[in-house]
């Protein structure tokens, strides 16, 4: 109750008043309700929001899926590079942010100048129509390192006896990913649905160290916008 339901019950109460999250408030009725409706700020964040977190929970769980596929095959150093791809998700959002920030606004046009590729010129995050593909590609860099491991573990699952008997039938790969993997590993996937979509849609250190909302606040998600003005 303390953790959970008190603050959930004091957020509704909060949310009649102008409180900042610090010093007095006053009671303002349903004007932060209306605000929700009719400020197009807070609807191009809220745009911003939902299609960060659709297209980026897609991404995550194709990549991640893919990934593990990858990782659980009988290859060499399997578990030297399970924990290599598992080192975005120990870096704070923050730290990654800055370097692709780096990267982004320096190492990419550089390339692009030297190559004289002209739509890597400029700085993705520059870009207003852009930008936010910027944000995606790191928050969702960093994402699949956790999700991959928790595919891992459901492929790790799928009894072997599956696998001979689908080989004995005649099954092609294809055939035994769509037939027998996918159908075994469906409550991972759900796990792994529900997770990223919670974490993308809460995305606030990729946008805080990589754009800060612009440009033209292109890429001001919900949390950034109640960051920015409580």
């Amino acid at each position: 109750f303390t953790f959970n339901t008190l603050p959930m019950l004091k957020g509704f109460m909060y949310s009649f008043t102008n409180y900042r999250g610090y010093g007095g408030y006053d009671y303002v009725g349903f004007r932060n309700y209306k605000d929700l409706f009719t400020d197009l700020r807070v609807g191009k964040s809220y745009l911003f929001t939902f299609k960060y977190a659709l297209v980026g929970t897609v991404l995550v769980n194709v990549l991640s899926l893919i990934m593990a596929l990858g990782l659980n095959s009988q290859i060499r150093f399997k578990s030297a590079l399970r924990g290599i791809y598992f080192v975005p998700n120990i870096l704070g959002g923050l730290v990654i942010g800055y370097i692709f920030s780096f990267f982004f606004t320096y190492i990419v046009p550089a390339v692009g100048n030297a190559l004289n590729i002209s739509w890597i010129q400029n700085s993705i995050l520059a870009s207003e129509k852009y930008a936010w593909i910027g944000v995606l590609i790191v928050g969702v860099w960093q994402a699949v390192a956790t999700n991959t491991i928790i595919y891992i573990s459901g492929l790790q699952t799928v009894p072997e006896d599956v696998y001979e008997a689908s080989n004995l039938d005649g099954a092609t790969k294809w055939q035994e990913f769509w037939k027998v993997t996918l159908p075994l590993v469906v409550p991972f996937l759900t796990i792994n649905l529900v997770l990223s979509t919670k974490n993308l849609l809460m995305v606030f250190d990729q946008i805080m160290s990589l754009t800060k909302g612009g440009p033209a606040q292109s890429t001001e998600s919900i949390s950034y916008l109640i960051y920015r003005n409580g």
